[in-house]
């Protein structure tokens, strides 16, 4: 799982992201490092390659060696927000769970993805970003987890203004 560093800092590291398609698939820009990461809780380093092709993402890690549906990805800032279409996606994509408590909301990790996206923003406007992202997805999650996520934003909107 990802590791939390006592002090936030910008970290920069070479992408292990390869597009093998000449077509992007439109949800392509929400796959992240991070998101992987805390989809088969592993670290970051053990991340070797994720490989976005025109129709499946391919995941190899240490332990880990799968193909991921682009609508297992939870969307991010600093690209262009989800569209109706892709919202359809991601809804037809959790009606396939076998726990009917959670065929229409995000997977439980979607959660801690939110909650470690929050606490890595370094200022007010990045996290007021991801805050209006949390706005637009509210729909999948339940009331007691939006609760837990607005939670965590206002704890983090107080450390980062110290």
């Amino acid at each position: 799982m990802l590791s939390s560093p006592m002090l936030k800092k910008l970290v920069i590291r070479e992408s292990k992201i390869v597009h093998k398609s000449p077509v992007v698939h439109s949800l392509a820009r929400f796959v992240t490092e991070e998101a992987v990461a805390l989809m088969f809780k592993i670290k970051l380093e053990d991340i070797y390659v994720v490989e976005c092709w025109r129709y499946i993402v391919y995941v190899h890690a240490k332990g880990v060696s799968k193909f991921v549906s682009y609508a297992d990805f939870p969307p991010i800032v600093g690209v262009q927000p989800p569209t109706s279409a892709e919202i359809v996606k991601w809804r037809r994509r959790w009606r396939k769970h076998p726990d009917p408590a959670h065929k229409s909301q995000a997977p439980n990790w979607w959660v801690d993805f939110f909650t470690y996206e929050y606490w890595q923003a370094l200022s007010n406007a990045r996290l007021s970003n991801w805050s209006e992202l949390l706005g637009l997805m509210k729909f999948a999650f339940n009331e007691e987890t939006l609760q837990e996520l607005q939670q965590s934003y206002c704890h983090d909107l107080l450390v980062v203004n110290g």
